[in-house]
């Protein structure tokens, strides 16, 4: 379950740095264009977490191990999306 947690940690590391990385470039060149970049990403973020969770509980061999760590992703995507609209609004 550790290496799940730090594989995790570090899918929502590449999305959140994606996310603010992405945000400066949309703000420098073209500012107008922010919240269908906003929308964008969100969908895009969404379907990214929907697919992994889907994809471990479909492989899983533990009912009880693919709930938590269904739990524990959806925990970190909250964090993330609140953690990347503070750094950004």
């Amino acid at each position: 379950m550790v290496l799940e947690i730090l594989l995790s940690a570090l899918f929502f590391i590449l999305l959140g740095t994606t996310y603010v990385k992405g945000y400066d470039v949309v703000k420098h060149h073209s500012p107008d264009h922010l919240v269908h970049f906003y929308l964008i990403m969100a969908t895009v973020r969404m379907l990214l977490v929907g697919t992994v969770v889907a994809l471990y509980v479909l492989f899983a061999e533990n009912r009880d191990d693919a709930i938590r760590f269904a739990l524990i992703f959806i925990i970190m995507y909250i964090v993330m999306m609140v953690t990347t609209l503070c750094l950004r609004h």
